[in-house]
């Protein structure tokens, strides 16, 4: 019943499983959740003096700088790099860094990267024409 799509990451002619292939939902999830904890130590710590509310914009703008900065040199954030994720183009380059803003802000606004396609990429992703994948 039903069409075969085939595996995640097969029209991007990605591997199935393996360095290149596309990154797990709960490593991704996991990544975001350490890249916002930090994003949230540095602003309560450094910038918001004890204020929770501020604590919160203030990292909204940390990791909007710390994201693009570090995507767009790098390839991938802190937290991506302790689980071994990383962001490529989709034909398996870097990304220019006006992909990797628009990629962020999209990000930032959070419901572009809870619309996913087949192969498991964020609306986010799909404008950014960027795939997360494993190193």
């Amino acid at each position: 019943m039903g069409a075969d799509f085939g595996y995640r990451g097969e029209r991007l002619g990605l591997p199935e499983e393996g360095p290149g292939a596309i990154a797990p939902l709960g490593r991704r999830f996991g990544a975001i959740f350490i890249d916002w904890s930090l994003c949230m130590v540095i602003a309560y710590g450094l910038l918001a003096r004890g204020d929770q509310q501020a604590a919160g914009n203030w990292a909204l703008g940390i990791f909007f700088l710390m994201s693009a900065l570090t995507v767009g040199t790098i390839g991938c954030t802190p937290g991506k790099r302790l689980l071994g994720l990383r962001v490529v183009s989709e034909d398996g380059g870097r990304l220019g860094f006006v992909r990797v803003l628009v990629r962020t802000v999209l990000l930032l606004l959070v419901i572009p990267a809870l619309v996913w396609d087949r192969d498991g990429r964020g609306l986010h992703d799909r404008l950014g024409r960027a795939v997360q994948v494993r190193i």
